[in-house]
């Protein structure tokens, strides 16, 4: 990398070495790619598509003409809030780390869970919308039939491919996840030029329509609520779509002038999906013939409005485009999710935390890391999905949790540092900076943006999330006041900083650093 200078890697290992950290992964990763793996995680041509009945067979165009920015900005205050963080501590894992220093061994510890827990059933959530995705685009073709095995198969062999891609280095994912960057962009125009060319009219006036799809009327995506109630359930399309730009985080330790590039790769990565994911979906809503049609289609909307109005081969390269999106944005998460199990391990703070936190030499990458996390999200795919509660499968049941735990690991570091701002906790801002008073209007908005999350993803049918969202946490505090309070130290923090300096060369050296 022509641009990155020796001073801005001494500058770079100086930051992490003051937290007490070696420089085991390879530091390698653009500006452009920290964006880029964000952004193909928040990639619009998964949640975007694979969620769009929750707008469609909720309030309908209004969910997208107005949800879609209002769901879009929620989202984007806790990405510029935890930005302001991560140009001050830009570690792997930060938000286990942002937890730890800001607040304390507990709350960091708690930080990890609920951020792992969010990363692993994301993955197997988005990785079950690839396949439903690709069964829907492909299944006729190759004579596909959606029974358990043949599900857990795909997800299976995609996950693999996605951890093996991960194994062998952060360099050929970056570029994999730059080309997603490109692809999502191209694709998302693409899409948005062939709905606006095949719709039958445009009738602006439904985005800002208030209709009650809920119910029968909706293909029973949502039960029958009121038309208030439908709206703010709506919101959960967006608020889906744009999240894991925690990635830009998780991935500090291998981008160059982390302190200016990751925090710019969260903000501009939520910025430019909301913009392009609002124009694709707005052009889907006026290229849809008739909305009451559209809202009885459920869950199967794209494929039928596609099918509808679109020609068949143009149908078919775009299809091709969003399967390879939707791929990549796996892909990106295996990445973000074994960077927090690596980073909370090298801590122990995970059951077999020495191997777990161990760099592979030749690669430069965590392989334990990152075959655990796509192992567990297999799994986590195939035992929920044998599983019913009620009428719901326990899959289902687990996955409208996601959203509310990945949002708590992000208000949980944003809270503390709404407190700690200013203080000898959090005294040396880093070079990206809002600005105190801007940095607490901002995290006290997301912090009231978390209650409006949180109490729209337990309505129904997502009602069982409060429990197992409430047992989650009595589970927690089990787990800590009888094991872990004893047993784990967090992450080092003033003169253990000191004490590890031996170490850390080591550890460099082992991975060929120094």
């Amino acid at each position: 990398m022509s641009d990155y200078s020796e001073t801005d890697k001494k500058q770079d290992m100086h930051v992490l070495h003051s937290m007490g950290y070696a420089q085991e992964l390879e530091r390698s990763m653009s500006s452009f790619s920290n964006f880029a793996i964000s952004f193909s995680i928040i990639c619009i041509m998964s949640g975007g598509i694979n969620s769009l009945a929750q707008a469609t067979s909720g309030a309908g165009g209004i969910a997208i003409g107005i949800g879609w920015p209002l769901g879009c900005l929620m989202s984007g205050l806790f990405a510029l809030a935890l930005a302001q963080i991560s140009s001050a501590y830009p570690t792997a894992g930060g938000l286990y780390h942002w937890g730890s220093i800001l607040g304390n061994r507990f709350t960091g510890w708690l930080s990890a869970w609920l951020n792992l827990l969010g990363l692993i059933t994301v993955l197997g959530a988005i990785n079950v919308g690839t396949y439903y995705f690709f069964f829907g685009a492909f299944g006729a073709y190759f004579g596909m039939e959606d029974t358990l095995m043949v599900r857990i198969l795909f997800v299976g062999a995609i996950t693999g491919l996605m951890a093996l891609i991960n194994h062998v280095g952060i360099g050929l994912t970056a570029k994999l996840t730059d080309m997603s960057g490109y692809l999502i962009l191209a694709a998302a125009i693409g899409l948005t030029i062939v709905c606006l060319v095949s719709a039958p009219s445009y009738e602006f006036a439904r985005l800002f329509t208030l209709s009650n799809y809920s119910g029968e009327a909706g293909g029973n995506v949502w039960p029958s609520v009121s038309s208030g109630w439908v709206f703010a359930l709506g919101l959960l399309l967006p608020v889906y779509t744009i999240t894991g730009y925690d990635a830009s985080a998780h991935t500090s330790e291998e981008t160059v002038r982390a302190q200016h590039s990751v925090p710019r790769g969260m903000v501009s990565s939520v910025l430019w999906a909301s913009i392009f994911g609002y124009i694709m979906l707005c052009s889907f809503v006026l290229m849809i013939p008739n909305m009451d049609d559209a809202a009885k289609q459920g869950w199967n909307v794209f494929f039928w409005a596609m099918d509808t109005q679109v020609n068949p081969t143009i149908k078919f390269v775009l299809y091709v485009a969003i399967f390879i999106s939707q791929f990549l944005c796996g892909l990106a998460t295996v990445t973000s999710a074994s960077r927090m199990i690596f980073a909370f391990s090298r801590d122990k703070g995970l059951p077999g935390s020495s191997a777990l936190a161990k760099v592979s030499p030749k690669y430069r990458t965590p392989v334990a890391a990152i075959w655990t996390a796509a192992v567990l999200s297999v799994l986590f795919v195939w035992g929920t999905s044998q599983v019913t509660i009620g009428e719901a499968s326990a899959y289902a049941i687990v996955v409208s949790c996601t959203v509310i735990f990945l949002f708590l690991s992000f208000a949980l570091p944003i809270g503390l540092g709404l407190f700690a701002h200013g203080t000898p906790r959090w005294h040396a801002m880093g070079p990206w900076d809002l600005g105190a008073a801007r940095f607490k209007i901002v995290a006290i908005l997301s912090l009231v943006s978390m209650a409006v999350i949180f109490v729209i993803g337990i309505q129904p049918p997502n009602d069982w999330a409060l429990y197992i969202t409430l047992g989650f946490f009595v589970l927690t505090a089990i787990v800590w006041l009888v094991f872990e309070n004893k047993r784990f130290k967090g992450p080092p923090i003033g003169a253990e900083v000191a004490k590890r300096q031996a170490e850390i060369a080591a550890a460099e050296k082992a991975v060929g650093e120094i």
